[in-house]
Formats: C-alpha cells, sequence, structure tokens
C-alpha cells in the first residue's frame, strides 16, 4: 500500500470521527434545550396553580400565606363562598342619592372544584402543589407578608422556582441574566409572573 492510500484511509476515519461527534453535541444540545423547555413549561403551569390558589386563599381569609401546609389544606378542603351583591340607589329629596349594598351568601362551592377540577387537571394531587417539577423533591420558596405603601399596609406575595433547570436563570442583578421562574414581589403589588 502506497502512503497516499493510508493517508486517504487515516484522513477518513478521522473524518467519520470527527463527523460523528460533531453529530452527537449537536443532538445532545438540542435534546437538553428540549428538556429545559418541558420542564420549565411544567414549572410555569405549577405557578399559576399556585398563584389562582393564592388568589382564592387571600379572597377568603384576606391575606396570602407563605406557610405551605396552610395552602395545600385549603385545596384540599377550603370553601369558595358564592356571594351575590346588590346596589339599591334610593334618591333624596334634595337630588342625591344614597347607595346601599346588600350582601348575601348563596352558598359555598369546594375549592378544588372549582379551581382544580378533574377536567382542568386531571391528575391533581393537593400534596405535589409546593414541589418544583424536576427538581428531586425541592419546594418553592414562598413569601407572603403585609408591607406600607403609600401609606397603607398591604398584602404581598412571591413564589420563586429555587432549583431553576435551565443554567442560565441565576439570581443575580445583572441585566442580560435569566431570572428564576417567579410570580409576584416582595416590594410591590402584583401577582404577574416574569414569564409573561
Amino acid at each position: 500500500m502506497s502512503k497516499t492510500k493510508i493517508f486517504s484511509y487515516v484522513t477518513l476515519v478521522v473524518a467519520l470521527i470527527l463527523g460523528y461527534y460533531l453529530y452527537h453535541s449537536i443532538s445532545s444540545k438540542i435534546e437538553e434545550d428540549n428538556r429545559i423547555k418541558t420542564v420549565e413549561a411544567n414549572v410555569i403551569d405549577k405557578l399559576k396553580m399556585i398563584r389562582e390558589a393564592q388568589l382564592a386563599y387571600k379572597s377568603v381569609n384576606g391575606q396570602f400565606t407563605s406557610d405551605w401546609n396552610k395552602l395545600v389544606n385549603f385545596v384540599k378542603d377550603g370553601k369558595i363562598y358564592l356571594v351575590e351583591k346588590k346596589e339599591i340607589i334610593i334618591p333624596r329629596q334634595y337630588g342625591g342619592d344614597s347607595i346601599y349594598v346588600q350582601v348575601d351568601t348563596l352558598g359555598f362551592v369546594p375549592v378544588r372544584d372549582s379551581l382544580f377540577n378533574e377536567t382542568i387537571y386531571p391528575n391533581f394531587v393537593a400534596d405535589n402543589l409546593p414541589i418544583i417539577p424536576g427538581s428531586g423533591g425541592k419546594k418553592f420558596e414562598m413569601f407572603a407578608d403585609k408591607i406600607e405603601k403609600g401609606g397603607n399596609m398591604v398584602d404581598v406575595v412571591e413564589v420563586k422556582d429555587i432549583a431553576p433547570v435551565n443554567p442560565k436563570r441565576k439570581e443575580t442583578n445583572e441585566i442580560l441574566i435569566l431570572k428564576p421562574l417567579r410570580f409576584g414581589s416582595r416590594t410591590e403589588i402584583t401577582t404577574s409572573g416574569n414569564w409573561e
């Protein structure tokens, strides 16, 4: 065999190895990106469920909660009252009106049936509400308190993913870094999520 043929065979083998390495690195990157997108979509869905539970909890109890046991028990056993409000306007002789609001409680609906019914969430388990999808059992960080805003005490809530699957999501003050998925704020009156 001539040196040219040996060189050609060696070059062919090296090209095949490099081609396989390139294909494998690209396909594994695509698979990892798809896995991250899927897990983050599940985290966002869970954060939306927690937000709905917190808003319902506040409507019944007058404040948000930072206790997972209270929130999970509320989802399992809590009730949302059905209320009807009527405004009665009484005209006054001097031209003004007096408004009287009449509130009637018509009944109640269990929280689980109202927010997390079988048609919307067929595999919903209330005890898994605090668990971050894809984290191996870690819980979301939940904060709820009252803060002073404009001279008034207002309720705030924040629920945050403490174990982001995306390595680009970090808790930092840099502008270009993605923040961990969360909704609400510790310092502002909001329940919007940072994915919205």
